[in-house]
């Protein structure tokens, strides 16, 4: 019964496209009465041999829309069956159900159009002049953040080029409650093609006009076939960067400006002991919170406050009922986090999770003495210059296409975004004075509204044009250092971007080790 479905829709599909045709060209079409009937192969996609059911001398294009289900929320079944298709990819647990199609279909079509690929005395090669294209509907993420190092770096090495491509749309069935999901359709073979597409959305929710590209890369740029690796320090001479405190304290540390009071009540000398904790969540929306810190509290008057006393043993109790070995290890040192950074200066900090609304992610700095989490990334001996340049509409296209995302937000990363951000080159004084003049700029633009928060300022409806004027003051500065004065759109300046990285990488792999360099001298 599902089979004829099949059929009679793939039929209804044909008659409306018949229709069009006769519409365009002013003659009837039809194919009525019916003489052929689709062949049908209903199985396991990822355990079929494609090429024993896609005839190699019958078949020209391969197209879907496999299932969207990400890495960490794949059944044992889907599970099975990845482990079979991304046999010998590396890092391949960070992939997503829908890769595992794409990775299927290159095997395929490697085996067909690669001549040097299939045995002696196959048939593949010899009747298939034609090379076989792909295209694929996929959830965005697969040209987003860590995978695209796994899964192209992959497709890449066995010959894979990218013929067209749609950046991401939103898409959305008619169920109700539905929500909508951020796709991308990418057309891909092994060889290059020409006539290459890039079909760019201005709202995501519309429709998407049509741009010429010489090369389209994994990150669905006109620019060269790069993938960013996952990095341990900066390719630019840049200040090092780090995460904020994890707890691991089951909550037990953290409290509300009331639950506070409440402690504080119950336990007065413990008031010493409270800081204000920040998350990305209260930087960005100007959250009250606070965190009992003992981890510098002597150990005679630590004993002397039961109510704090019961806290760092509900900590121990819970870390020792952890499944994670390590996390058990840290019950032995209950009042200390399992990740401690408390600079003692002043320090830049940038929100893990933000928005992808705001035109900008908010940086800011932070006095010592804030408490600031892991969900705020730290860049300790950051200048105004360092502010300005990742405060730029620079950096944030370059984060808007090098992320990844929770849901649809941005998820800044230290070792795919910040780390391999190719930074102006050699600015001047003078080019290096105005980015810090502009940055200043933004800062007292900002205290301008003192009662507003990050969320309020950054807001696309709410953004006051001063602080508006501030970022182009600021934009145009940063532009200069590059080099340049002008650029189109996000996609021109991360064009421009990888070819600078792709400059960068291949010096620092001809002439210094990256693991002896790039850290940015500070006093």
């Amino acid at each position: 019964r599902l089979e004829i479905g099949r059929w009679a829709t793939m039929w209804l599909i044909d008659h409306q496209m018949n229709v069009k045709v006769g519409e365009e060209f002013g003659m009837y079409f039809t194919r009525i009465p019916l003489k052929s009937s689709p062949h049908i192969v209903h199985g396991n996609a990822l355990r079929l041999d494609w090429a024993s059911v896609l005839a190699p001398e019958v078949c020209s294009y391969v197209m879907g829309n496999p299932p969207f289900v990400g890495a960490k929320f794949l059944n044992n079944t889907q599970r099975s069956d990845v482990a079979l298709v991304f046999t010998g990819i590396d890092n391949a647990g960070l992939l997503d159900f829908v890769c595992a199609w794409y990775v299927s279909a290159a095997r395929y079509i490697r085996q067909i159009d690669n001549p040097a690929a299939p045995q002696a005395g196959s048939r593949l090669s010899a009747v298939h002049d034609f090379p076989i294209r792909c295209a694929f509907v996929s959830t965005n993420s697969i040209t987003q953040g860590e995978q695209v190092g796994v899964l192209w770096g992959w497709l890449l090495a066995q010959g894979i080029k990218i013929h067209f491509a749609h950046r991401t749309f939103a898409w959305s069935n008619e169920a109700r409650g539905k929500a909508a999901v951020h796709c991308v359709i990418i057309g891909f073979g092994m060889h290059g093609g020409a006539n290459k597409v890039i079909f760019e959305y201005d709202d995501i929710r519309g429709e998407p006009h049509a741009v010429p590209a010489f090369n389209i890369n994994p990150y669905l740029v006109d620019a060269p076939d790069v993938v960013l690796p996952r990095r341990s320090t900066p390719i630019c001479i840049a200040p090092e960067i780090g995460i904020g405190n994890k707890p691991i304290d089951a909550g037990n540390y953290l409290f509300t400006p009331e639950e506070k009071a409440v402690f504080i009540k119950r336990e007065p000398h413990a008031e010493k002991y409270f800081r204000r904790w920040l998350g990305a969540d209260e930087f960005i929306n100007n959250i009250e919170r606070w965190c009992l810190w003992l981890g510098d509290c002597k150990p005679a008057e630590l004993r002397a406050m039961p109510e704090a006393m019961k806290r760092v043993q509900a900590v121990k109790a819970s870390r020792l009922a952890s499944k994670s070995p390590p996390t058990r290890k840290l019950a032995e040192t209950p009042t200390r986090f399992h990740v401690e950074f408390m600079p003692r200066k002043k320090f830049m900090v940038i929100p893990e999770v933000s928005s992808e609304r705001r035109p900008f992610i908010p940086f800011g700095f932070l006095e010592p003495g804030v408490m600031a989490s892991n969900k705020l990334r730290i860049v300790e001996c950051a200048q105004l210059f360092d502010f300005g340049v990742l405060s730029s509409t620079m950096h944030m296209a370059w984060t808007r296409y090098t992320c990844g995302r929770l849901k649809s937000d941005y998820q800044y990363s230290i070792y795919i975004v910040y780390n391999n951000f190719p930074w102006p080159d050699s600015p001047t004084a003078a080019q290096r004075q105005k980015i810090e003049d502009a940055a200043q700029g933004v800062l007292n633009a900002r205290a301008v509204f003192p009662d507003s928060s990050l969320a309020d300022l950054y807001d696309p409806l709410t953004m006051p044009p001063l602080l508006v004027k501030a970022h182009q003051k600021l934009d145009a500065a940063v532009d200069t250092a590059y080099g340049k004065k002008t650029f189109k759109n996000d996609a021109e300046r991360v064009a421009f971007l990888f070819a600078l990285y792709q400059q960068y990488t291949s010096i620092l792999s001809a002439e210094t080790p990256i693991k002896k360099t790039r850290r940015k001298k500070t006093s």
